[in-house]
């Protein structure tokens, strides 16, 4: 009988394989991590844009500013490189302003960012 397909001789390159196996893995993670990093920045900066184009517009609302409420939201969003998705002036004296705004991503999805500002509340 031969010994020929035992022993160390016989589990050559295994630790090759295992070895490109771990590096895959941690590459694929590191790609996870990377797109949460993406995912998190976006959200900041679509929540930023949000909560500029919201006081911007309530100011406007108020006669602070001069302009209609949502193209100064609009304007303001697209400064900080966001897109407004929807505008909404509320509130008994249409003094409250609420927007949605959405900025692009390398990801397949855009973040989006929602904000109201208006006056604060009566006693």
């Amino acid at each position: 009988m031969s010994e020929r397909g035992r022993g160390p001789a016989h589990e050559r390159g295994a630790g090759t394989v295992v070895a490109a196996g771990l590096a895959m893995a941690l590459l694929l993670l590191l790609g996870g991590v990377l797109g949460l990093g993406q995912a998190a920045a976006a959200a900041s900066r679509a929540a930023t844009a949000a909560d500029l184009a919201a006081l911007g517009a309530a100011d406007a609302a108020r006669g602070l500013a001069d302009g209609d409420p949502c193209q100064v939201a609009a304007d303001l969003a697209a400064r900080h490189e966001a897109a407004l998705t929807s505008c909404q002036v509320l509130g008994p004296w249409a003094d409250t302003v609420q927007v949605e705004v959405s900025v692009r991503t390398p990801l397949p999805w855009p973040a989006h960012g929602l904000a109201r500002a208006g006056p604060p509340p009566g006693p």
